[in-house]
């Protein structure tokens, strides 16, 4: 089983993109896979420098990064898919990785 985080936008997003959130989280969850879903690390908000000490932390647990669109826009994913990239993770379009789930 993968452990993914799930990273992507959410400042200046309606309800910090929570549901696109929840609704792939719960889709590779289905999947069987553990997932890391930083809406679930900072329920309430915080600073950005709060919320992603916390997340990037919770990355280092996870072999791989699913990006939800958008993810490119966002300072907080970029540094993510960043980190990810510099310690040799596997970085994965989560959609495509829903795709693969049901179609294998």
């Amino acid at each position: 089983m993968k452990r993914i985080y799930l990273s992507g936008p959410m400042t200046g997003l309606p309800e910090l993109n929570f549901p696109a959130f929840s609704a792939m989280t719960a889709n590779l969850r289905d999947a069987g896979h553990a997932v890391t879903n930083p809406a679930e690390l900072n329920p309430d908000g915080g600073s950005w420098n709060d919320c992603m000490r916390r997340d990037i932390a919770a990355l280092m647990d996870c072999d791989t990064v699913a990006t939800l669109p958008g993810w490119e826009h966002s300072r907080g994913a970029r540094l993510e898919v960043l980190i990810a990239e510099r310690l040799g993770m596997t970085v994965v379009n989560a959609h495509d990785l829903v795709s693969m789930e049901i179609a294998g």
